[in-house]
């Protein structure tokens, strides 16, 4: 095997590793979003995953639950999206600012 396929080789585990790291970190890292004035306020992890919802009482009304639903989407949607842009962040640090020439796994 050549010198140059063994750093090539040794530079792709490198990146795994830091991948594998970097999903655990992601895990434990948190975005949180609101709508509605705070009446909803979603926390999601750094890979998108909702980890709690809190609702304002004084926005359920039995009369109109179709604004409780449209805050809580707005928030989850919104919350989603921090956690995608933190990703997203994360893995251009990862990559140094460069494109990598493969598709990264998703989270």
């Amino acid at each position: 095997m050549s010198d140059s396929f063994q750093q090539i080789l040794r530079m792709g585990q490198q990146v795994q590793a830091r991948l594998s790291q970097l999903q655990s970190e992601l895990g434990q890292r948190t975005v949180t979003s609101s709508s509605g004035g705070g009446m909803v306020t979603v926390t999601a992890d750094g890979r998108g995953k909702v980890r709690s919802i809190r609702i304002d009482p004084t926005v359920v009304d039995k009369t109109d639950v179709e604004m409780l639903e449209d805050l809580v989407l707005a928030a989850v949607n919104d919350a989603q999206t921090r956690a995608t842009t933190l990703y997203e962040e994360e893995m251009k640090k990862l990559s140094g600012g460069f494109n990598l020439p493969f598709q990264l796994p998703e989270l």
